[in-house]
């Protein structure tokens, strides 16, 4: 007898698949749309070119005369995409005319001689220009001009290593001349480290940059406390360094300068001693040795982006660094480059555009503005309406400012429809205008529920969605802890060294908020979990499920019709821009267009798409009325073998084949890997397939393996009878 086989929408990763029966229990690169699963829309590459290093920002805006931009900031550049063409708007760190090349013959290394500091560390960026080659080498003044180079090493203080293309074919020293424009540092492209007992590895394990050189010999004197760093920009504002054998604390970190001073030579029972330029700066001021015991983090942060828009002007800060703006409306913007936001703090993790009130916002800022020595990682602070210069609070502006009380740092603000929702590592808070004398109001909401990461967070239609060390939350006028049924697969695969990579996304399109993340292993993102609040809603049940999918930045359609995201590949260096690459490349795409990955060149990739049942199977219903005895029952306990004569499979659409597989057994623990029936290929005539199969449990597996195939689930039936008890 033919019996319909339906199961209810979302993931239930929760339990076995013999206790998910009726359920499905995994897949990848599918959604449900209406209770039933569908593959995942396909996605185009933008532009055509890979941009170096990791993409870990993206934000859509446009000026007043309609042309859209997306500002993608990577970990080493900051790029804005307009008219399909790619725009490198980096600010400028340092302009040094006057240095000079050396080569060695048959080797790719080039060495750059700069008159004074650089300040750069290694892979930092540098543009060369007003190039003359070094004779002798041969290499043209085109291999450098106007090009950027990835720095391959930081041998001293004035002296860098680039990796070119070809090798010299000649031995130059300190010839030919060029002028060096270096990059504002942002940071690496993961986030490493750990936490508890045995972080410490024989060598010690620390937070910050790991290396850097001193600029100028220190003396083996007890009075000579300021250390001269070739680039200061990612060490904490107060710490620890190592040279050679000493440990040197400070309190203050100049970074324009470079300097850290405040305090002590010789710390932790080291001894003085004298240290020569170019010595190897260790920063130490998360130590852990080995086997020790550690209760807070030690992790080398990611470079990171926050990125909005003050009206038409892109504000752009790298996390933990300085803020950075970018007029759209001048002549030929894209040209331009971003520079530093005058007055504004110099050290932040967080900034936000207030719109309606035109504040420009910092958190974990600095109490002392231009000393990053004061940043405070719970500190708020807030510039002069219609201002982004001015943050000295008067009895006549509405600057101001204001420190949260619950929590260790500020992870993350948003917008949100009614307020500012800020989030601590402990709890949640609410910052609405309120005008003068106080300008904005502070209101803690809930607690214990801090947030994961700094983009681990979304607000759609006034409810704000997030992603917590305790799980995940929502909250629209009250905190909500949310019921997941993929919560311990998700979390218990999470590496959670690697929070400040989790980005959530809002697809509006489908109803859906995707949290990207890295799994155990794993220091790139490669797992998404997606939660549909509008089939939620619809189907009064929480609707989860997870995937492959790798983005690590995304933005909802609005300013583009389509969703955007990044797409990190630490593999590839090949990148349009920048040579002597080693940070991998991050590809643009446009995301539900087609059935299939398309990438520059138009090469084009089947998405795999599928999905598996929980077991299902049937018992002897007695006979009741408007029952036969001897129907089956899907509801059953696994008592009855089954017999399965054929199927018929029901697609709400299809495109090309579909394949499915029966996958059998007689007991929770059997493997199916042996015993599955098929995969049989459906196409859309198909009109039954036969089977003949026998077990006690049976699951369904739903899948696509090639380009142009497309597919929705609709109800499927099986012609299930029972077989007996053996």
């Amino acid at each position: 007898m033919l019996q319909k086989v339906n199961f209810l929408p979302g993931f239930n990763k929760q339990v076995t698949p013999t206790g998910a029966e009726g359920q499905w229990t995994g897949g990848d690169n599918v959604r449900f749309r209406y209770g039933t699963p569908e593959k995942l829309g396909g996605w185009d590459q933008l532009g055509g070119d890979n941009l170096t290093g990791a993409g870990r920002a993206l934000h859509h805006f446009d000026d007043n005369a309609g042309v859209k931009y997306a500002a993608i900031g990577t970990n080493r550049i900051l790029y804005v995409y307009s008219g399909g063409q790619y725009h490198d708007i980096h600010p400028i760190n340092n302009t040094i005319a006057g240095c000079d090349f050396s080569t060695t013959a048959s080797q790719p290394t080039v060495t750059i001689t700069f008159p004074s500091v650089h300040g750069m560390s290694e892979d930092d960026i540098v543009l060369l220009d007003n190039v003359t080659a070094p004779p002798g080498s041969g290499y043209s003044d085109a291999a450098f001009e106007d090009k950027k180079f990835m720095a391959t090493s930081i041998p001293s203080a004035t002296t860098i290593t680039i990796t070119m293309d070809s090798n010299a074919s000649g031995t130059t020293a300190n010839v030919g001349s060029c002028r060096a424009q270096t990059y504002y540092t942002v940071g690496p492209a993961q986030e490493l480290g750990g936490f508890g007992w045995g972080t410490g590895q024989w060598s010690g394990t620390a937070s910050g940059p790991a290396t850097t050189t001193l600029v100028s010999t220190i003396a083996a004197d007890a009075g000579v406390t300021s250390v001269t760093l070739t680039s200061s920009a990612a060490f904490p504002t107060s710490g620890t360094i190592r040279i050679g054998t000493e440990d040197i604390t400070f309190t203050a970190n100049d970074t324009s300068t470079g300097i850290l001073s405040g305090g002590a030579r010789a710390a932790d029972g080291t001894t003085l001693a004298e240290h020569t330029a170019g010595a190897t700066i260790t920063n130490i001021s998360s130590y852990v040795g080995w086997g020790d015991s550690s209760t807070e983090e030690v992790t080398l942060e990611p470079g990171l982006w926050v990125l909005d828009n003050y009206g038409t002007t892109l504000i752009a800060l790298i996390y933990n660094g300085k803020c950075f703006e970018w007029d759209s409306t001048i002549a030929n913007p894209t040209a331009t480059r971003a520079t530093v936001i005058t007055g504004a703090p110099t050290a932040s993790r967080h900034v936000l555009v207030s719109p309606v009130d035109r504040h420009l916002i910092f958190f974990g800022t600095e109490t002392t503005i231009g000393n990053v020595a004061t940043q405070d990682d719970m500190f708020i602070r807030f510039s002069d309406q219609e201002s982004t210069s001015d943050y000295t609070p008067t009895a006549t502006n509405t600057a101001g400012t204001q420190r949260l009380a619950n929590g260790s740092k500020i992870m993350g603000a948003i917008r949100g429809r009614d307020a500012i929702y800020i989030w601590t590592d402990s709890a949640i808070f609410l910052m609405r205008f309120v005008g003068q004398p106080f300008t904005f109001s502070f209101e803690q909401v809930g607690t214990n529920c801090g947030l994961i990461g700094k983009n681990a967070c979304m607000e759609v239609d006034g409810t704000a969605f997030w992603m917590s060390e305790n799980g995940f939350f929502q909250y629209a006028g009250q905190l909500q802890s949310m019921p997941c049924l993929v919560e311990d697969y998700v979390f218990d695969d999470l590496n959670s060294t690697s929070r400040n990579l989790i980005n959530c996304g809002l697809n509006n399109l489908f109803g859906e908020v995707n949290w990207f993340y890295c799994s155990s292993g794993s220091n790139v993102v490669d797992r998404v979990v997606t939660y549909n609040y509008l089939e939620s809603v619809m189907l009064k049940k929480p609707i989860w499920y997870t995937g492959s999918l790798s983005r690590t930045a995304w933005e909802d359609s609005s300013i583009y019709d389509k969703p955007h995201a990044c797409y990190y590949d630490n593999t590839d260096d090949e990148s349009f821009d920048v040579v002597g690459n080693t940070d991998g490349v991050t590809i643009y795409y446009e995301h539900e267009t087609g059935t299939d990955q398309v990438d520059a060149g138009g090469a084009v990739t089947a998405i795999l798409a599928n999905i598996t049942s929980g077991d299902f199977d049937i018992t002897q219903k007695r006979a009741a009325q408007g029952q036969l005895l001897g129907a089956p029952d899907m509801r059953g306990d696994g008592e009855y073998i089954m017999k399965i004569r054929r199927f018929i499979p029901d697609f709400i659409s299809q495109t090309g084949d579909t394949r499915i597989t029966l996958m059998l057994r007689d007991y929770p623990n059997d493997s199916t890997a042996g015993s599955s029936l098929g995969p049989f290929t459906i196409s859309s005539s198909t009109d039954k397939v036969d089977t003949r199969a026998r077990a006690r449990a049976i699951a369904l597996k739903i899948e696509n393996t090639a380009v142009s195939q497309d597919w929705k689930l609709g109800t499927f039936r099986l012609d299930i009878q029972p077989d007996g008890r053996r």
